[in-house]
């Protein structure tokens, strides 16, 4: 496997791209107060990015990867510690691609 030098410069491109961005925000918003409903839409955006970016492979994949992401969207919105609800939905995942063969 050979890592050629245009791939290198556009994965090194795209990873300062992404950490400037990051950067811009903190300093952006270090002299801005934020609260009301600006802090609440903030607050909503993680989630609405995650879904946006895992509903497509949920609906793209099979029955069993569907249904695991409703158990771990269930052990989610039940405030199941972070660590509990990734293994949760890896362990039904793995059960129903055993049960669930197609």
């Amino acid at each position: 496997m050979t890592l050629h030098l245009s791939t290198f410069l556009a994965i090194l491109g795209m990873a300062l791209a992404t950490y400037a961005t990051r950067i811009a925000g903190l300093f952006l918003m270090r002299y801005v107060t934020v609260k009301g409903r600006t802090k609440a839409a903030f607050d909503a955006l993680p989630p609405a990015i995650l879904m946006a970016v895992i509903a497509p492979t949920i609906i793209a994949t099979g029955i069993a990867e569907t249904l695991a992401a409703a158990i771990t969207a269930v052990a989610a919105f039940l405030r199941l510690p972070m660590i509990v609800t990734i293994l949760i939905g890896m362990v039904s995942v793995v059960l129903l691609r055993m049960i669930i063969k197609v």
